[in-house]
């Protein structure tokens, strides 16, 4: 292969990838402002950005021609994905852990499947006559 096609196809996965990479940085932006609206809307753009990008480094590795600089850029993108996914995970675990102090769940067995109070007996059998 020449360099001028190697050159080309540089180019073709260069684009995808900047746009991968400079939306993992508003993505980390919105998250680090805490900021809803933004976090969402460059969530949905990183899922079409990142499925485009695999597309065609996918292809590019079929064809066995996939430069090496640019395959440790995708794989460093993917590791970042990656931790924002896991700060996430814990941010809404530490979330959940704190709305159950501030809101216990409902007792349960209280009432039964049709809404009436359930019977327990005194004794240990679960069968009643």
């Amino acid at each position: 292969m020449t360099s001028a096609p190697v050159n080309m196809l540089s180019a073709e996965l260069e684009q995808p990838l900047l746009a991968v990479e400079a939306c993992l940085k508003q993505l980390g932006d919105a998250l680090a402002s805490r900021d809803p609206a933004a976090i969402e809307q460059h969530a949905a753009d990183l899922h079409q950005l990142l499925a485009r990008a695999v597309q065609a480094f996918g292809e590019a590795a079929r064809q066995g021609s996939l430069p090496s600089a640019l395959r440790h850029r995708l794989v460093r993108a993917g590791g970042l994905l990656a931790a924002q996914r896991e700060t996430l995970a814990r941010g809404n675990a530490s979330l959940d852990r704190a709305l159950e102090v501030l809101i216990p769940s409902e007792p349960t067995g209280l009432y039964g499947a049709g809404g009436k109070p359930e019977r327990r007996g005194l004794g240990s059998s679960s069968f009643q006559a």
